[in-house]
């Protein structure tokens, strides 16, 4: 089982990474290996919606989202962590979620997807939600756990005192690996449940 991490804090030490750590720890005692990139400082350029990725199965910018497209075909669940800037992700990390999942063409079906929002104070609920919906559209179900995936702290080192936080985050670490490996069972007993034929309509008339 393998977990592909994407940090979308700026801060190498900050409180992002250090509620990720938490989930990092329980990942290790249940034997499944984790990656870790790190996105928050990258200079990220948006989606241009050029169409190259549809025909050439890349992103026409060569950059961390094409490196990271294999790491996430071949990982079992996904962890997304951000700050919270004006009750939203950190925008470098939109970019790249953007482009890596639109041009990423691979079917990315019940790899489990987790979210992970750091504040000061407020606008987690709408950030989590934000990096839900990544997921969501794509059939990857989302991990719950005790609480919203939300953890507090302003300074660096702060988070270490929302022992509340932090407890969740360790729930939603182990309800993670549980899923992934319920998961794994399925596809080998049953494989992954049949898709329709896509259906795609526009609201024009």
């Amino acid at each position: 089982m393998k977990v592909l991490i994407i940090n979308g804090s700026p801060r190498p030490r900050g409180n992002t990474t250090l509620a990720l750590e938490e989930a990092i720890k329980v990942f290790a005692a249940e034997g499944v290996e984790t990656e870790t990139v790190r996105v928050g400082s990258e200079v990220i350029r948006g989606c241009s919606a050029c169409g190259y990725c549809a025909k050439n199965g890349k992103c026409v910018f060569d950059d961390v989202v094409n490196e990271t497209a294999p790491k996430f075909q071949e990982c079992d669940g996904m962890i997304v962590a951000s700050p919270v800037y004006y009750a939203s992700a950190n925008g470098a990390l939109i970019s790249f979620l953007d482009r890596l999942f639109f041009s990423s063409a691979f079917d990315k079906s019940m790899k489990v997807g987790m979210s992970v929002v750091v504040a000061r104070r407020g606008g987690l609920s709408a950030t989590f939600d934000e990096l839900n919906k990544y997921f969501t559209i794509s059939g990857m179900p989302v991990v719950s756990g005790q609480y919203w995936n939300s953890v507090h702290g302003m300074n660096p080192g702060e988070a270490k005192d929302d022992a509340e936080g932090l407890q969740g985050i360790r729930t939603l670490a182990r309800n993670m690996t549980f899923l992934m490996k319920c998961i794994k069972l399925g596809k080998e007993k049953w494989g992954l449940p049949q898709n329709e034929p896509l259906v795609m309509t526009n609201f024009i008339r």
